[in-house]
């Protein structure tokens, strides 16, 4: 930007020139890493049949893992509740990512509208594109999986748009739902013009996408630690991939969340208590303990009927 020009900012990303690289690092790294093609692929090879009898997970992510359930099942069946985690884990992250897309776009409207910020907005971009390719292959296997073994819908669900409950099982009524979806809707018009709103967006992101990240990493280990990984499930190379998309994500939701706002003008009252609102509800939503699935905050009595 020609600096001699009329600048009404008072701070600039280009002043940080520590956070600049950080993101453009970050950005890089991403797109060279970047493993749509291969979700893509793996995705279009699913076969049931061909991983049926396999555990895709380790075996302590299995739905029901050590309740009575699981101590009295057979192997085969223990095999089965494995493949469930898979399924009712990833249709969860569905439904978080949808939600992703549509802020990290909305978001990166709020940010483009100030001076030098199109390497966090090129970064949120390429992050977007990433989610649509993660959840095509969830969608894929699981629907593959519900379908042959169910013939019904369990977990997974017909695609949606973002104003939905983003807990698959939550703790809520008809009015619940109608309020926190009209919430989200001024929630994006504030933050896709309101820069300190926007950058704050990747705190709470930051905050869902770490509880994410550690039960992810431990999803990946089945394929990193497979004696054949060529041969391994391909639900499991799958997870693999995504969590290596997901570490870059993390990464973006830190620089931002932290780093990036300070570029930014000091935040007025009424933008911090927004800001706060989201964090609470962040927390809110990760209030439940669940036994049925390890690492999501699914309300339990709101799972009974499907459990069952």
């Amino acid at each position: 930007m020609n600096r001699q020009l009329y600048n009404p900012q008072r701070k600039s990303l280009m002043d940080d020139e520590k956070t600049f690289k950080k993101i453009q690092l970050n950005h890089k790294r991403n797109k060279e890493q970047d493993n749509t093609e291969r979700l893509d692929e793996a995705a279009s090879l699913f076969r049931y049949q061909d991983c049926k009898d396999e555990m895709w997970n380790p075996e302590s992510f299995s739905l029901m893992y050590k309740t009575p359930l699981w101590d009295q099942a057979t192997s085969a069946q223990r095999v089965k509740l494995n493949q469930l985690y898979w399924i009712a884990y990833y249709s969860q992250i569905i439904s978080a990512e949808i939600a992703t897309i549509f802020l990290n776009q909305t978001c990166a409207a709020g940010l483009y509208g100030l001076e030098d910020f199109r390497a966090v907005c090129d970064t949120l971009d390429l992050e977007s594109a990433q989610e649509r390719a993660h959840i095509a292959a969830f969608k894929k296997i699981s629907e593959d999986f519900e379908a042959e073994v169910f013939g019904e819908r369990l977990f997974t669900y017909p695609m949606r748009t973002p104003f939905c409950e983003t807990m698959v099982f939550a703790d809520t009524n008809a009015f619940k739902a109608w309020w926190k979806r009209w919430q989200i809707k001024f929630y994006t018009v504030l933050s896709s013009d309101n820069p300190f709103i926007a950058c704050q967006y990747f705190t709470v992101r930051g905050l869902r996408t770490l509880n994410g990240k550690i039960v992810q990493h431990q999803l990946a280990q089945y394929y990193m630690k497979h004696p054949e990984k060529e041969n391994s499930p391909i639900p499991s190379k799958i997870s693999y991939y995504h969590f290596m998309d997901e570490s870059f994500h993390f990464n973006s939701s830190t620089i931002i969340g932290l780093d990036v706002i300070n570029s930014l003008k000091e935040p007025t009252l009424f933008e911090s208590k927004i800001a706060n609102m989201t964090i609470a509800g962040c927390q809110r939503d990760h209030y439940n303990f669940n036994t049925v699935l390890r690492g999501i905050f699914w309300y339990e009595p709101a799972m009974f009927k499907t459990v069952y």
